[in-house]
């Protein structure tokens, strides 16, 4: 399937950067594709409401399960459930070897908690705790996403033991409360009695969106400042939430928590397809290379990496920070307003995955109507 181009792959692993597929489907995990995915350099998987969404509404690989559900009495919850642990299960099994070799670091697949329940706090780590059960895997992460209610659910599940994917992190003030909310939960964790090295996190920051509203901005306000930015603030913001991570786990505070054995939480670069057809379609690939991170792609990422990938990819280094700091700081001399990009953002994705996850629970219902019709009709 990429035949000796899986190096490219590779050698950001060898960087430091983990890769991580973004899109988990039934029929992959039957084919063999993900395992394929894995030999190339894959070390990681992420979910999402709409990619199941978009797994279950195209074609009939997930026909056959809900049928016997259906055949059981079971309720749209339970097929939901059910359906979706099933692929996290195998998606874990499939991980679980490269979870090994890492020594617990890395081999991780994330399920998402309901989008719904994204300004429920005590909701959202109840769910959390029932996937955890459910699930039963050692490299299972829950995804919480990072509203302020997020931050107390983040918070408390770590101090449970339960290893979290922060997602839908867009502004670097919400991703330095996320930092605390993990070592306050590892704190509280080991002040229980608990060992903080069988905690395991990512904060997942969003980055090609970021492109997407500014640069709606920069072009109406029109002029050559404005346009000189297009394209460019998106990266801006990931490097500089990245020298964010760097202070954070280099202070005091962190080192207490180290010597007590426990896991750097490391920054995920989450939406990095290119969205703007003028823009390089690795974009978010390249500006992004460094160690102790995660940058989780979506196949058709992966497959543009692959063909035409550098060869010898550049690490960000002081030069590449200190730009993105003065990139932003650009960005408001012009006139953009951060703080109201970041939380329309925050806004737009909570409502996204909520809507996907509503359109992929219609399609279980109507699933499950069709099955109850096929059986009263003696199918």
């Amino acid at each position: 399937m990429f035949g000796e181009r899986g190096s490219r792959l590779r050698a950001l692993g060898a960087l430091g950067q983990s890769v991580w597929l973004d899109s988990i489907s039934r029929e992959m995990l039957r084919s063999g594709e993900l395992e394929r995915y894995v030999e190339a350099g894959i070390t990681g998987i992420t979910s999402n409401p709409t990619i199941f969404a978009k797994a279950m509404l195209s074609g009939d690989s997930y026909d056959a399960q809900i049928d016997e559900l259906v055949s059981h009495d079971a309720d749209v919850d339970e097929i939901y459930t059910a359906v979706v642990t099933r692929d996290i299960r195998r998606a874990c099994d499939v991980m679980a070897p490269t979870h090994r070799r890492s020594g617990g670091l890395d081999g991780f697949v994330s399920v998402e908690v309901s989008p719904e329940l994204a300004h429920e706090a005590e909701a959202t780590v109840a769910e959390a705790r029932d996937w955890v059960k459910r699930v039963d895997r050692p490299n299972l992460l829950i995804k919480i996403p990072a509203t302020l209610a997020g931050l107390t659910a983040i918070e408390a599940a770590t101090a449970e033991g339960i290893s979290v994917n922060v997602t839908l992190i867009f502004s670097l003030g919400r991703y330095l409360a996320v930092i605390d909310a993990y070592m306050s939960g590892l704190e509280r964790f080991r002040e229980a009695g608990g060992n903080p090295a069988s905690v395991n996190s990512v904060a997942s920051f969003f980055v090609s969106r970021f492109d997407t509203e500014v640069d709606k901005r920069l072009g109406r306000i029109g002029t050559p400042e404005a346009a000189a930015l297009e394209g460019r603030t998106a990266v801006a913001n990931a490097r500089v939430a990245y020298l964010e991570f760097l202070r954070a786990f280099s202070s005091d505070r962190w080192y207490r928590l180290r010597r007590n054995g426990a896991n750097v939480q490391k920054p995920l670069w989450a939406s990095t397809s290119t969205k703007n057809p003028a823009y390089s379609d690795t974009l978010y690939i390249d500006t992004l290379v460094a160690p102790e991170t995660v940058n989780t792609l979506p196949e058709s990422a992966i497959a543009a990496y692959q063909d035409h990938g550098p060869d010898t990819p550049e690490v960000l280094g002081i030069n590449q920070l200190a730009d993105g700091v003065l990139v932003l700081e650009d960005l408001e001399a012009v006139g953009v307003d951060y703080e109201a990009v970041t939380a329309k953002l925050e806004q737009d994705g909570v409502s996204s995955f909520a809507d996907s996850f509503r359109e992929m629970v219609g399609d279980i219902q109507r699933k499950r109507a069709m099955a109850l019709r096929s059986g009263a009709t003696g199918r």
